[in-house]
């Protein structure tokens, strides 16, 4: 029962080496390299290759080496293929550590003494209690809730909107469509942590950054394509916002001459905020192996009704 390996090379032979430490009875192939494909039953994927099913005819299971399935193409992947996305520490480490360093640097106004030192001036800014700032977390799944506990050890009013009801320790949630707007309205930092999928295309928009305080500040550690990026720089540009982090974009990289580039009220990194750590992801993925086997529940089986 061969797993397929079919993503980044380098980050390939990672995983190959520690099959060949923590499973050896499985065998295990990088793409392009099959082998024999009827054996192939298990592919773990950044995106698996058109009409997997003729590909791979005994294929079973699909895990994403990602956090996310987005970047699939479901429709082509029969109903009989499990899709699982993957949940494993490392994502949560990084994406915790990238969201909390984000929201520091807005709560300590490191824009703004970035932009005083360029000037050459040294003034203090008047410093506010953590407990005043009122931080919200789009999407309250393994990494928003993650990020929010990490958020309340710093004494952050927090709150979390889901589209289906949560209860986190500590947390103010909100759940469906009818509570958005009272909590963008409480919200002085936003972070987007949504799957992207067809509701949250496009929602980060004039329309939702209206009902934000003004002078309130965005983070975007979801989807590129949920950002309406006019709109942004619209509000930025008129001071509604004050300040936006964007880890992800659309496309992916920006061309050239795009103005989040440059823009003093934006700092851009490249779709860094977390990634899939070889040494923990091959751990989940042998332990859905055995739960796949085993006719248990795996880790992070998708629901392909909501798209996550």
């Amino acid at each position: 029962m061969t797993l397929l390996y079919k993503a980044d090379p380098e980050r390939g032979k990672q995983w190959a080496q520690l099959f060949a430490l923590k499973a050896p009875e499985i065998p295990f192939r990088l793409w392009p390299d099959t082998g024999e494909a009827a054996d192939v039953r298990y592919l773990a994927a950044w995106q698996p290759p058109d009409d997997p099913a003729r590909t791979l005819p005994n294929l079973e299971v699909i895990f994403s080496v990602g956090a996310g399935i987005d970047q699939f193409d479901l429709s082509g992947v029969p109903e009989h293929i499990a899709v699982v996305r993957m949940i494993e520490p490392g994502i949560v480490e990084g994406m915790v550590e990238y969201a909390t360093q984000s929201v520091l640097t807005i709560h300590r106004d490191l824009f703004d003494y970035a932009l005083q030192q360029q000037q050459r001036v040294w003034r203090a800014l008047p410093v506010r209690p953590a407990a005043s700032r009122r931080v919200g977390v789009l999407g309250l799944g393994m990494l928003g809730s993650a990020v929010l506990e990490r958020l309340r050890l710093f004494g952050f009013a927090c709150a979390g909107w889901s589209r289906s009801p949560r209860t986190l320790p500590g947390v103010q949630c909100y759940a469906g469509a009818e509570a958005l707007d009272a909590f963008l309205a409480r919200t002085d930092i936003l972070v987007c942590l949504l799957p992207l999928t067809e509701a949250t295309r496009g929602l980060l928009d004039a329309t939702l950054f209206a009902k934000l305080p003004r002078g309130a500040s965005f983070i975007n550690v979801g989807r590129g394509p949920q950002l309406d990026q006019p709109a942004l720089l619209d509000a930025l540009d008129r001071g509604h916002l004050r300040n936006a982090i964007l880890d992800v974009a659309d496309p992916e990289p920006l061309p050239p001459e795009h103005p989040f580039w440059t823009h003093p009220r934006v700092r851009l990194t490249p779709h860094i905020a977390s990634a899939t750590r070889p040494e923990t992801a091959v751990d989940v993925v042998l332990e859905n192996i055995r739960r796949h086997r085993d006719g248990l529940p795996m880790l992070g089986l998708i629901d392909r009704t909501r798209g996550y």
